[in-house]
C-alpha cells in the first residue's frame, strides 16, 4: 500500500492496515483520523507522536497479538509477515543461543507477565539475547517505559515499510 492509497482508503481498511503497525486501536484512529498526509515522513510524524502517549495498557494490548522472539510466527496475516522479515536473523542463531532466547522469553514472562519486546530489525540474535537478558533486571517501570519505545520503533518502522513499499 502506497501513501496515496492508504490516504484514499475507506476508514476500515485504513485501520486494518495500521493495526499491523501496532494493534492499539486509540492510536489506529488517531493515525486514521489525521488522513491525508502529505508524505511519509508526515504520517510517521503524527504517528510517532500520538506513540508518545501510549500507557501500560496498549503496550499489553498490543502485544496480546505479538509472537515471541525466536518463534516463527504462523499463518499469512500481514502481521505474521511483518514478524517473520523482522525476525529473520533468528533464523541464523545456533540451537545453544535458540536455547537461550527461549529461556530469557520465559523468564521475562514470568518476571514481568508479557513477552518480551524489542525492535528485531537490524539487530543480531547475540545482541537481542543480550538485550533481553539485561532488561530482566528492570524494574517495572522501566522496563514498562522501555517495551513501549520497542513498540513505538516497530510501529514506525511498519508504518515506513508499508507506506514507501
Amino acid at each position: 500500500m502506497t501513501l496515496a492509497d492508504f490516504n484514499a482508503a475507506p476508514a476500515g481498511d485504513a485501520a486494518a492496515t495500521a493495526s499491523v503497525w501496532a494493534a492499539v486501536p486509540s492510536w489506529v484512529d488517531a493515525v486514521i483520523a489525521a488522513r491525508p498526509y502529505a508524505s511519509v515522513d508526515d504520517a510517521a510524524g503524527v504517528a510517532g507522536h500520538e506513540a508518545d502517549r501510549w500507557t501500560r495498557a496498549d503496550l499489553d494490548a498490543a502485544l496480546a497479538h505479538h509472537p515471541r522472539i525466536g518463534h516463527k510466527p504462523v499463518g499469512e496475516a500481514a502481521e505474521a509477515r511483518a514478524s517473520r522479515r523482522e525476525q529473520a536473523s533468528m533464523a541464523t542463531a545456533s540451537d545453544d543461543l535458540a536455547q537461550a532466547m527461549a529461556a530469557a522469553n520465559a523468564a521475562y514472562e514470568e518476571r514481568f507477565g508479557r513477552v518480551f519486546l524489542i525492535r528485531a530489525a537490524g539487530r543480531s540474535p547475540e545482541e537481542m539475547l543480550a538485550e533481553a537478558q539485561r532488561r530482566l533486571g528492570n524494574d517495572d517501570d522501566t522496563e514498562t517505559t522501555e517495551a513501549i519505545e520497542q513498540l513505538r520503533q516497530i510501529a514506525l518502522l511498519r508504518l515506513r515499510a508499508a507506506l514507501e513499499g
